[in-house]
């Protein structure tokens, strides 16, 4: 069947199956769980330091309507907190109706509690997936959407057990990879000290369960820095996180909030019973993970290698997307590389040459620098995304940061490539 077949619903999947859509091709998205968005249900955070750039990039390139909704649903725009500028705040609590609603009114057909457990496939080629309940969902072209959290088994050995997340693995079953489903030899991840994965970086705290001067404070500033004493510090959880843009001292000193909602705790977890010696937190309840007093989940175990054009090496027509198409941590992060997988999918169907975004963009020159990154031992250890910590630093020297809303458009636009991801696309012939 001529259609495109997105298997994950997170930010990359919503993205991809909307750039794809835009085409008018016929697109299904397969998500495992009753719900879109994954890490994004408990995330919250955009257009915080060269997110603002990405974002605007991704406008100016027609892919923006993902970015306009979380512009006019924000509880907090503008704001900055230690390490970050300017970010804009969504509610977790309302954003997933609201992305649903534009998929379907984008006409992309979700069919949830869809867990992909096998693949048919021939002469290089994906033909079919195969759901959890036997059916099988033929397609012409596959983007791999999937994430690298989960399954559980990877939570108890790379971390403290399965943590109990917004993935909730024991009830709607473990992630699977379908580039691993492929037969795709996956690139294994590591952190500092050579160990596989890395730790998500943040917690959801009750907000009825803070103190009312710490409920006003995060209501009206979006944000609260609580200093943490001395005696209750612990500095040795950084190393740990994916996020590394939040590896910073601050973030040791003290206990940063952000209002999504609930509270973000910006830690891979904290002991509640040192968590709760902390003024305005005596009362604290930890929501998501369940298990966040001791661990998080365990994210960046593998992933498969790719061009520029988010094409899986080995496969003539999977791509794939967000934490997929390598260590890139972040929604903004996600929605970028979500973008160019679907379309170029759409491109792949239409036998269109595939696009690559230029290194004037800093959407590409991202893409671009974490793929070469990832065959290099030491890039290995790191983790990239446009607000803080390698990739952030390389954007500020290589002058691809701005705030300057007209100015990322013309730069767009002298890229000659300003709303390509809208409408149909051309028949120059691709030579995979």
């Amino acid at each position: 069947m001529e259609r495109i077949v997105i298997v994950g619903g997170g930010w990359a999947g919503a993205a991809a199956a909307l750039t794809a859509v835009y085409t008018g091709a016929e697109v299904i998205l397969l998500e495992r769980t009753d719900q879109l968005l994954g890490t994004g249900l408990v995330g919250g955070i955009m257009r915080n330091n060269g997110r603002f750039t990405a974002t605007e990039e991704m406008i100016a390139l027609g892919a923006g309507d993902l970015f306009e909704l979380v512009d006019r649903t924000a509880r907090h725009r503008n704001i900055n907190f230690p390490g970050h500028n300017h970010a804009s705040l969504y509610d977790i609590h309302s954003i997933e109706p609201a992305i649903r609603k534009l998929l379907k009114n984008s006409g992309v057909s979700l069919r949830f509690l869809s867990r992909v457990t096998g693949v048919k496939q021939e002469s290089g080629k994906i033909q079919a997936v195969i759901v959890e309940k036997g059916e099988t969902i033929p397609g012409a072209v596959f983007v791999d959407a999937t994430g690298t959290a989960g399954p559980m088994g990877h939570c108890r050995k790379f971390g403290n057990g399965c943590a109990m997340c917004a993935l909730r693995c024991p009830s709607f079953g473990g992630r699977v990879s379908l580039s691993d489903l492929a037969g795709v030899s996956e690139i294994t991840d590591l952190r500092p000290g050579g160990q596989c994965g890395s730790m998500s970086g943040s917690l959801i705290v009750n907000k009825d369960s803070l103190s009312k001067k710490l409920i006003q404070e995060l209501n009206e500033k979006g944000h609260a820095v609580i200093p943490v004493p001395p005696s209750l510090r612990k500095a040795d959880t950084l190393a740990i996180k994916s996020c590394q843009q939040y590896a910073l001292p601050e973030y040791v000193e003290n206990v940063i909030l952000l209002d999504t909602g609930q509270a973000k705790l910006m830690a891979p977890f904290f002991p509640l019973e040192r968590l709760r010696q902390i003024p305005g937190l005596e009362n604290a309840r930890i929501e998501e993970p369940y298990a966040g007093g001791i661990g998080n989940s365990i994210r960046f175990l593998s992933h498969p290698p790719r061009n520029d054009a988010l094409l899986v090496e080995g496969l003539k027509n999977l791509f794939c997307a967000g934490e997929k198409a390598g260590l890139l941590v972040g929604h903004t992060e996600a929605i970028v590389t979500g973008s160019l997988a679907g379309h170029n999918a759409a491109r792949y169907l239409a036998g269109s040459l595939l696009l690559e975004l230029p290194l004037c963009l800093a959407c590409g020159d991202l893409i671009r620098y974490v793929r070469e990154q990832m065959h290099t031992p030491e890039g290995r250890l790191n983790k990239y995304t446009f607000s803080g910590s390698v990739y952030f630093q390389r954007m500020v020297e290589r002058q691809l940061y701005s705030t300057d809303v007209a100015a990322i458009a013309r730069r767009v636009i002298d890229s000659g490539l300003d709303g390509v991801f809208r409408g149909p696309i051309g028949l120059a012939k691709h030579n995979s």
